[in-house]
This record gives C-alpha cells, structure tokens and sequence, in this order.
C-alpha cells in the first residue's frame, strides 16, 4: 500500500504510473480531494483514527477502513453503510503496544469487538492492523507483529460467523521486511515510495 498521507495527487498519480493500485489515507480531506483529481482502478484504504462524525464520508470514500477500534464506530458504518446498500470491509486495530497515547484495542480485548461487530450485516471483518510502537530497529518491532499474528491465527480458527481473517496489515517502510517474515500481506510504505532515497 502506498500511504498518501500529506502527499500532493500528482505524487500520487507517478506512484499509481508506477503500477501501486492500493492507496492508504490518513486523513479524508486529502483522499476526497485526491478522488477528485484521479480517476484510475484503485483501492484506497482509510488507515488513520476516524472520528464518528466523519464517517458517512469514509464509507463513501473508501473501499476498505483498517482502523476499527470499538462497537460504537462500527455501529455508525453500519448504519451508513445501510442507507447506501453496500458492505464495508474493515480490519480491527490493534494496539500491540499497548501504548497510552495510541488508538487501537489492546490484544485482550479484539476478540470481544470482532464478535460484536460480527453481528453487524453490513460491515465484513477481513483481519487486523497494528502499528507496533515507534522503534529505531525494526527487529525491536517484531515480538509486537509476532503477537498480532497470534491474535489474527486464533480468530481465524475461531468459527466465529460473518468474519474472514484474509488481511494482515503491519510494517511500515522502516519495518515492512520484518513485519512480511511474520505474516503480514499489506504493508504501509509512503516514504520509500514518495521521497527520493
């Protein structure tokens, strides 16, 4: 995934001539002026907080929102997503960190929302996210994917109905070769992809 966050659409444009056809926003004043400007087969995937008052916006937007992290959200999607007739694939953040100052489930807690949120018709569970505290090493990050890989096996062989663990999104530019050697098949580039090396 190319992550756009702060980039102009004609960064954007290079990297979509490029060949990338996954595009992740962080913020949807970015991604709604970017729509306007781009008109190519892309998926663009909403990976910052969304505050519920934005999201009959979101769900217009985007094709998937990767940062669920409690009912009530999910509760305003589903009812969004029902007057518009569609189903939102979302994954559950997770905080492996478990750090203070970030959004995200801590661990114990994800299989709780994945239950509820199953239960809503128009919202589809594909799988998790996690961001993993900043760190210099990117080995520093791997017991953090290691555990959000754990989580994901566990719900994956859950039974749980109307769920599908397919997506495992973790790893940044700095961290993605670690977080692909522990099972993630999306990762979050932007700078190695939009800045010159």
């Amino acid at each position: 995934m190319a992550v756009a966050k702060g980039r102009e659409p004609s960064a954007v444009l290079e990297a979509i001539d490029a060949g990338v056809r996954l595009i992740g926003e962080n913020y949807l004043q970015e991604a709604e002026k970017a729509r306007q400007l781009i008109d190519a087969p892309l998926e663009w995937h909403f990976i910052g907080h969304l505050q519920r008052n934005k999201v009959k916006k979101a769900v217009q937007l985007f094709s998937m929102i990767e940062t669920i992290d409690s009912l009530p959200l999910a509760q305003d999607i589903e009812i969004r997503c029902a007057e518009l007739g569609r189903t939102m694939p979302v994954l559950i953040e997770v905080n492996s960190g478990q750090e203070a100052q970030k959004w995200g489930l801590v661990p114990a807690k994800v299989r709780t929302l994945v239950q509820e949120i199953a239960q809503l018709p128009h919202i589809r569970v594909m799988g998790l996210m996690t961001m993993g505290p900043r760190v210099g090493d990117p080995e520093e990050a791997r017991p953090y994917f290691v555990s959000t890989r754990q989580i994901f096996d566990d719900l994956k062989k859950s039974g749980i109905a109307n769920i599908e663990m397919r997506y495992l999104s973790m790893g940044m530019s700095n961290s993605y070769h670690v977080a692909i050697r522990e099972g993630a098949n999306i990762v979050r580039i932007g700078r190695q992809i939009f800045e010159k090396q």
